[in-house]
């Protein structure tokens, strides 16, 4: 490998996009900074952050739901698709938080929820009004099944049958998670143009891309087939896995559905689309849609789901890279308001060393708020459970309410989130793990993720470059990411015993760059890396 300068390249975008090169930060807006005492954040609160993200060197933020909603699933059940909330704000503090976040050089990407409205959405309300209503065969209705009870054995993911009997019309609606969100008919072509309608009014306002939630959900069966049992569920899992989602889920025409979305974007210049699939990597993949006109990035969330050992992730990654199409950009998540936080799951050191791999990987990583501070889940006592698939299905641990606690901004009150009462409590070792304290302290993980971030911003191998894996044993992980003729090697320790990396086969030196220590300055690396317990390396090689 050819010597390279110690100093990094300028950074040259070349014909990469922004969300190729960049990082996506998601918000989960009633939980980061709320500016009106209510205890619930706001627009407001995003915007008096910015200069913070900025700093921190993102890229875009991503912000879950702001639209108006009758909160039964906090956002995700929505009454009105071009308006915002009032608990979040106004469309003109909308619009100006747009203009603050593009005026910084962030982009703004919006959650869209097309599965489902809320039972409260006009149409809905309209739809539910007669059986002849114009808007009827917006959603899903059928007639009981013989013996009078639902039409199939359809299953809610928050817990319960998916059909809930009307009484004024005598039939059925489907809903796959809460009965307050009722699933729109996509097969319905009036339905397609108002959804698309719908993207395209935040377009106009300057929307940079959008989030599709559930979007391997939103067409169904046209026969309404049983589902099959699953022969792998087992008690403790969740219950709506006791049937695979046969016919509820990942149907061919949801790729045509996807496309359209895909085509509605590209109307426009430079907006991209997320995808939120939960699928095996094989049906992931199919979601680019063919020649790469589906969603932009379908989400990737294996670094959420596997064990953390380095041959599982290891294996993951070569797998995933080897079903990419040509024309796929990949992606990585470590955590999002759905799932426990990475520093729960992993614990705190190797949280650290989690957040190299996430930036350091072949492909746009997305951080969820708090991670870079190192915030855990936080219990949440029974009278204080907000969410309702915990109170659905209480007792299994599946509540999402712990990875949703407010930011921790300061050692102040409630953490800096809220003069008010928090609609979740903060985590007790607030005063310790916040951004007040951490940006102080050179060695902290909010300092760790701000270096990480600098290089990769610095390094073109790091933030579009090629990845090359390499041999390694017992916890550890290596691989290489190039372009031009600069060359990174990063190694990391998943475990907590010290353990040794030989470069002899490189055939070249190395300088370690960062660390996930953060106390290792360069050093020349010959024969012979050694690593300590839960520690990354990032080395560029001479």
């Amino acid at each position: 490998m050819n010597h390279a300068s110690l100093e990094p390249k300028p950074f040259q975008p070349a014909h990469y996009k922004w969300w190729e090169r960049g990082i996506i930060y998601q918000i989960y807006p009633r939980s980061f900074v709320d500016t009106n005492a209510d205890g619930v954040g706001d627009l407001l609160g995003i915007r008096s952050r910015l200069d913070y993200l900025q700093w921190l060197g993102v890229d875009a933020i991503w912000i879950s739901p702001i639209f108006t909603s009758p909160m039964a699933d906090f956002g995700y059940d929505i009454s009105n698709y071009t308006d915002i909330d009032p608990v979040f704000g106004t469309l003109d503090e909308f619009d100006a938080l747009i203009a603050d976040a593009h005026g910084r050089g962030l982009k703004v990407i919006l959650d869209y929820v097309p599965n489902h409205t809320s039972d409260r959405h006009p149409w809905f309300v309209e739809s539910r009004s007669s059986r002849n209503s114009a808007k009827r065969e917006w959603y899903i209705w059928r007639d009981p099944a013989p013996d009078g009870g639902p039409p199939n054995n359809w299953l809610s993911n928050f817990g319960g049958r998916a059909w809930e009997w009307d009484e004024k019309t005598g039939q059925y609606y489907y809903h796959a998670f809460l009965k307050e969100q009722p699933d729109l008919n996509w097969r319905n072509l009036e339905v397609q143009k108002a959804m698309l309608d719908v993207l395209r009014f935040w377009l106009d306002r300057g929307v940079d891309g959008f989030r599709v939630d559930v979007m391997h959900h939103i067409v169904k069966d046209p026969e309404f087939r049983d589902n099959p049992v699953n022969l792998e569920w087992r008690p403790g899992m969740p219950p709506y896995r006791e049937l695979l989602t046969t016919y509820t889920s990942d149907l061919p025409e949801v790729q045509d559905i996807v496309q359209k979305m895909r085509s509605a974007l590209d109307e426009y210049d430079e907006r991209m689309m997320v995808g939120e699939i939960y699928l095996p990597v094989e049906r992931l993949i199919a979601y680019y849609g063919a020649s790469g006109k589906g969603a932009h990035l379908p989400f990737n969330f294996q670094l959420i789901g596997l064990p953390w050992k380095a041959r599982d992730i290891a294996n993951a990654i070569e797998r995933y890279e080897a079903l990419l199409p040509s024309y796929a950009w990949p992606n990585w998540v470590l955590g999002n308001h759905d799932k426990p936080r990475i520093a729960t799951r992993v614990g705190a050191a190797q949280a650290r060393v989690a957040a190299m791999l996430l930036l350091t990987l072949r492909g746009t990583p997305t951080m969820y708020y708090g991670d870079e501070i190192g915030m855990h889940n936080v219990p949440i006592p029974g009278e204080q459970v907000q969410d309702p698939y915990e109170k659905n299905v209480p007792g299994l641990g599946l509540g999402r309410d712990p990875e949703r606690t407010p930011m921790q901004w300061s050692g102040e009150e409630h953490a800096g989130f809220t003069t008010g009462r928090p609609w979740l409590p903060p985590a007790e070792d607030f005063e310790s793990v916040n951004v007040a304290v951490e940006r102080k302290s050179p060695n902290s993980i909010l300092n760790l993720y701000h270096r990480l971030i600098q290089l990769r911003r610095a390094e073109p191998a790091l933030s579009v470059g090629d990845s090359a894996p390499l041999p390694a044993e017992e916890d550890l992980m290596a691989y290489v990411r190039k372009a031009h003729e600069r060359s990174l090697l990063i190694v990391l320790n998943l475990g907590a015993r010290a353990r040794n990396f030989n470069m002899a086969d490189l055939k070249c030196r190395g300088s370690i760059l960062l660390s996930t220590h953060v106390d290792r300055g360069p050093e020349e690396i010959v024969d012979e890396l050694e690593l300590r317990g839960d520690e990354g390396v990032v080395i560029e090689l001479l």
